[in-house]
């Protein structure tokens, strides 16, 4: 079978930087971040988590299809937003997914944690007051109810499965995508992926597995924007944040029959599972995973121009990454980006939301910085530190990771 190597159409995202994305990439060239106080619930006494990624609140007056007397049915976030960045993405590049277009059009849009919310509010409602859940709460709660409604939205009939892979269903989202493209069961995928996890019960479920940011420092807090430090020696757990993110994939010759623009192909991929612990990632599969990214794009390690990482700020996770790194490209690590030193850890969609800014970067011969950053003598790695850098990226590296030791590794070549 003839390697169908996907373009990138377009693309669309919320984030804790920005709700458009041009603030987004404003503020992350800048090297802001978008970490603050927690507020999306009353925090208890000694709760342990006090900082958060938040998005802010968009206006959906524009937004026809965000009908307020329909969304009060949808009561999780993610189905808005993940509405909303769908939306977007496909209006930017001007794509009608018409009657002709529709069966060839798969979704592959999709969610980790998705409207657990909505069910754990009607579970302490019905403990509370007997009241039984509202007709809406189980669909709400449907894992792959947001591809559904996505699908519904964009009036795609074409393959439709959500890739979930915790904290790298973004990627893999773009993987299936590229997947379907390469069988031809279809000519354009909606990929990407929306968490918004912010929700009492799951927040501190991370605090206890010893995951999330906690503040340790005394006798004072730490600033909220100081918390999220990947690859730094004081670094002390993620950041739990929200976010959406959609990428259009399609075949160049869909693309050039409909007068689509591209600068950017998905030229290699690859998905490998650890096998080995829940939650602790392991060297050598992920190396495995590289490689085999880099192989099937046809290059070696040495064409990588820059990596966007996974790092999300563990003791172990971004060690184990970085030997990986150093195991594939020997002593010459190109330039390692952490974008969750700004936005946080979105869950499912980090790797979707840190795909967009690799890719953006590329088009703009901009890599951006890690902030919050200090050296970690175990870990010798050029992370961009304190502000962007010009550099034109030809290929660029994108990791993610998720718990269940599921990888996911894809390569971006800019071709324009």
């Amino acid at each position: 079978m003839q390697m169908v190597r996907p373009v990138i159409l377009g693309y669309d995202s919320v984030s804790p930087l920005g709700t458009v994305f041009e603030e987004q990439w404003g503020r992350a060239v800048q090297g802001q971040s978008g970490i603050g106080p927690l507020t999306r619930f009353p925090l208890r006494e000694n709760f342990p988590v006090q900082v958060a990624g938040q998005v802010a609140d968009v206006d959906i007056a524009p937004y026809p299809f965000l009908r307020p007397r329909e969304m009060v049915h949808w009561k999780s976030p993610v189905f808005r937003y993940g509405m909303l960045v769908v939306h977007r993405a496909l209006q930017k590049i001007g794509l009608d997914v018409s009657e002709a277009v529709s069966p060839r059009t798969a979704t592959t849009f999709s969610t980790a944690i998705g409207g657990l919310d909505a069910v754990l509010d009607a579970d302490r409602t019905m403990v509370q007051s007997g009241q039984l859940p509202k007709p809406y709460v189980n669909p709400n709660s449907c894992i792959n109810m947001v591809g559904g409604k996505v699908s519904i939205l964009a009036n795609a009939t074409g393959p439709i499965v959500t890739t979930v892979t915790a904290c790298a269903t973004g990627s893999t989202s773009m993987i299936i995508g590229a997947l379907l493209l390469q069988s031809r069961m279809a000519d354009v995928a909606i990929c990407g992926a929306v968490d918004f996890p912010l929700v009492e019960s799951i927040v501190a479920g991370f605090a206890t597995m010893n995951g999330a940011y906690q503040d340790g420092s005394q006798p004072a807090p730490e600033a909220p924007a100081r918390a999220s430090r990947p690859f730094s020696v004081d670094r002390r757990g993620f950041i739990i944040s929200e976010g959406a993110g959609c990428i259009i994939l399609s075949t160049k010759e869909f693309a050039e029959a409909h007068g689509l623009g591209y600068s950017i192909e998905l030229s290699g991929w690859s998905m490998t599972a650890d096998a080995y612990h829940s939650v602790v990632p392991r060297q050598d599969t992920i190396v495995q995973c590289i490689d085999n990214a880099l192989r099937l794009a046809g290059i070696r390690p040495r064409e990588i121009s820059a990596i966007n990482a996974h790092a999300t700020s563990t003791r172990v996770g971004d060690e184990v990454e970085y030997k990986a790194l150093q195991q594939v490209f020997q002593d010459n690590i190109p330039p390692v980006s952490a974008n969750k030193s700004m936005i946080g850890h979105a869950m499912g969609a980090s790797s979707a939301l840190e795909s967009i800014l690799a890719m953006e970067g590329m088009m703009r011969d901009t890599i951006l910085p890690t902030i919050n950053y200090t050296p970690d003598p175990a870990i010798s790695i050029d992370c961009v530190p304190g502000s962007a850098r010009t550099l034109r990226q030809e290929y660029v590296l994108k990791n993610a990771f998720g718990f269940g030791g599921a990888n996911a590794c894809t390569i971006f070549h800019r071709v324009r």
